[in-house]
């Protein structure tokens, strides 16, 4: 179907202008001047190139992360003798944030011309790109043909890892305590058997190996360091209660950054770190393992993941795990410390795990709830926000206590410091050989 264009539009007003300046113009003759300009204009969009041979490929990076930059790019190619002005609009979704999801280009004949934008996505998840709309303008630029074209592609936005520093931090820190320099202590103190050297004013008396001492001739010590190949098994909470917002985003959102922590610093320091994902049913599962792409691995398996507006089955999520993965291990449940959730459904589910397991409840805490307890009411308002938040603290008080009598270790913390103080009761598991 012939189109029109712009230069249609600036070439009629022109004439129409013209025509009512002219001496003993009139009605007739102009309604002629744009009969004569609609006729040249379906001729010249029926001498447009067809939309259907114009080469559109589109470039798109595998992964982006969430909040981070990337680059689209197109290629228009031209096979007509020919040079054609070309326009492109391409139906990238809104929350990828692009710069421009238009342009037009004039292509040379048998030639190729490239554009490209800017994306700054804003929601995670993955984004099937599928429409292009290609038009083609004729000789004249007064007549347009337009069509619909399929150009698949796939966009994969990933969760921030927001707490890759502290991670890094911690693993240095964990390293130069491998060294031996200075035993961690605590029961265990790390007692796999690393190497052996002379002694030093800052060794323990206990580690001399009087064996070796009598072949040197020296005083020597037994280093030791935090046993690996152990297990951290991470389970993500992905129901109802995951949904609520804390610091403008969705409490999972916290969670995955924690997640994602965990599971680079176990990994690097030997360890074995998987993941269960899970609702009402179980999402998402990655073996524990401890290769360098397993942070990949379990990325991949979160960033589709959206909290299901439902109460979760943590029995049914360690059945599933226990099923898996006999072998003990620290199993750390993401979820959010509600009471009323957690008595009905958590706390009948743990003692499954903490027979054989360590197990650690972690979730994140909502700064405005600290707020408004702290706040001095100054108006009737702030005395029930005060009030409900003082029940809101208290409640988690009571839930915290409640699964610590039971065994499980408690992590709540605000954002940003979640996934650094589960790393630290972590480092201080395998540094005292609980596991």
């Amino acid at each position: 179907m012939p189109l029109p264009t712009r230069r249609l539009a600036l070439v009629a007003a022109s004439l129409a202008v013209a025509v009512a300046l002219f001496p003993g113009s009139s009605r007739t003759g102009l309604l002629v001047v744009n009969l004569v300009l609609v006729l040249v204009a379906v001729v010249d969009a029926f001498l447009a190139p067809d939309p259907a041979a114009i080469g559109v490929e589109r470039e798109l990076p595998s992964v982006v992360t969430l909040g981070g930059t990337a680059r689209v790019g197109w290629r228009v190619t031209n096979p007509a003798g020919r040079s054609v002005q070309v326009a492109v609009a391409d139906a990238l979704a809104p929350s990828l944030r692009a710069d421009r999801r238009r342009f037009a280009r004039r292509v040379p004949s048998h030639g190729r011309v490239s554009a490209h934008t800017e994306i700054r996505p804003t929601r995670r998840g993955r984004f099937e790109i599928g429409e292009v709309t290609v038009r083609t303008e004729g000789p004249l630029g007064l007549g347009a043909r337009q069509r619909r074209r399929s150009v698949p592609g796939v966009l994969r936005v990933f969760p921030i890892f927001g707490s890759r520093r502290e991670a890094e931090l911690r693993i240095g820190k964990a390293r130069i305590l491998e060294v031996g320099l200075r035993s961690a202590k605590g029961r265990g103190g790390g007692t796999e058997f690393d190497a052996l050297r002379e002694y030093s004013v800052d060794d323990e008396f206990r580690r001399i190996d009087w064996a070796a001492t009598a072949r040197s001739g020296r005083p020597t010590v037994r280093t030791y360091r935090a046993e690996r190949n152990q297990t951290v098994l991470l389970f993500l909470d992905n129901g109802r209660v995951m949904a609520g917002r804390v610091a403008g985003v969705p409490r999972l959102e916290h969670a995955m950054d924690a997640v994602m922590m965990l599971t680079s610093v176990a990994t690097r320091l030997g360890d074995r770190a998987g993941l269960i994902a899970f609702d009402r049913d179980v999402r998402a599962v990655v073996p524990p393992a401890h290769t360098s792409a397993q942070l990949t691995r379990v990325t991949e398996a979160m960033y589709e993941l959206e909290p299901e507006l439902l109460e979760s089955d943590y029995r049914g999520a360690f059945v599933e795990g226990l099923t898996r993965f006999r072998r003990r291990a620290m199993l750390v449940l993401f979820t959010d410390l509600a009471e009323e959730a957690v008595a009905e459904t958590l706390l009948p589910a743990l003692p499954l795990v903490l027979r054989d397991h360590l197990v650690v409840v972690a979730s994140v805490q909502d700064p405005a709830v600290l707020r408004w307890a702290d706040v001095v009411p100054q108006h009737a308002s702030e005395v029930y926000q005060r009030a409900a938040a003082v029940a809101a603290l208290e409640e988690r008080r009571r839930v915290t206590a409640r699964l610590t009598g039971m065994g499980a270790t408690v992590v709540d913390a605000p954002p940003g410091k979640l996934a650094p103080e589960l790393a630290d009761v972590y480092l201080r598991v395998k540094a005292t050989g609980r596991l």
